[in-house]
């Protein structure tokens, strides 16, 4: 088994575990009802439509 030869800094170790936390945005696609982005498979905030059935009232309504 390996021994480490040389001790890492903690700003060393936390700059190359930063790159694998990085967030990323979030995917959007068109509702396939109103064409408005949406988060897939979740509801359309702007049609209350999930897989072609109306679940909640519109928010506009």
């Amino acid at each position: 088994m390996g021994l480490q030869q040389h001790r890492h800094s903690k700003a060393r170790v936390r700059r190359s575990r930063s790159v694998a936390m990085k967030m990323t945005a979030p995917k959007f696609a068109a509702c396939p009802k109103c064409g408005e982005p949406k988060m897939p498979h979740r509801l359309c905030p702007s049609c209350g439509y999930y897989n072609e059935k109306i679940t909640v009232a519109p928010a506009g309504e």
